[in-house]
């Protein structure tokens, strides 16, 4: 495998990130790069100090959780916080930013934002998007050995073992399970 791109690059990071994620919903990472530099990164979890949807459960108003702080916007308030601008940085991010993250990106002078996934794209934020002359563009994670439905994956070979028990020897059986829980459980 050769070199990977900057993209790639900035890409796995926001995937690091969004592992930290304490929203039971959706995992989302994002990164804030000037210059080919990291200057900021954040994940969706709720407000420092308090509760966190992975211990009590999301706090749902309207489709919403309102527990969280959404990833971009961590990143953002990470800059605010230290100092760091933003005017003619790029964002990276999991998932396409809902519309009042895509209206703090505006705000914060980032002038493009890569996203990994479709979201929910609000048509109202690529129209804003648009208007502001933000360079948008799908940049999926393809380049890396990094596996971002690894709790998919194990539910399924999860629910495989189980299908499959009646069907082989003890023995055999003992030694699939101790293989699955080496791949996904260590």
């Amino acid at each position: 495998m050769g070199r990977i791109t900057w993209d790639q690059y900035f890409m796995a990071q926001s995937h690091l990130l969004a592992l930290r994620s304490t929203c039971t919903r959706l995992m989302v990472g994002a990164t804030i790069v000037r210059d080919k530099r990291i200057i900021a990164g954040g994940y969706n979890g709720s407000v420092s100090g308090s509760v966190h949807c992975v211990d009590e459960g999301c706090y749902v108003i309207e489709g919403h959780c309102v527990r969280t702080v959404h990833a971009e916007a961590n990143a953002l308030l990470q800059c605010a916080k230290f100092g760091v601008p933003t005017e003619r940085a790029e964002l990276y991010v999991t998932h396409f930013p809902c519309l009042q993250c895509t209206k703090q990106i505006i705000q914060s002078g980032i002038i493009a934002v890569y996203y990994a996934e479709d979201y929910r794209n609000h048509p109202y934020a690529i129209e804003l998007l648009e208007e502001a002359g933000i360079h948008v563009e799908k940049v999926e994670l393809n380049d890396l050995i990094v596996d971002t439905t690894y709790k998919e994956k194990a539910t399924f070979v999860d629910e495989l073992l189980n299908d499959i028990e009646p069907l082989v020897t003890e023995q055999t059986f003992s030694a699939y399970k101790q293989e699955a829980k080496k791949l996904f459980h260590d």
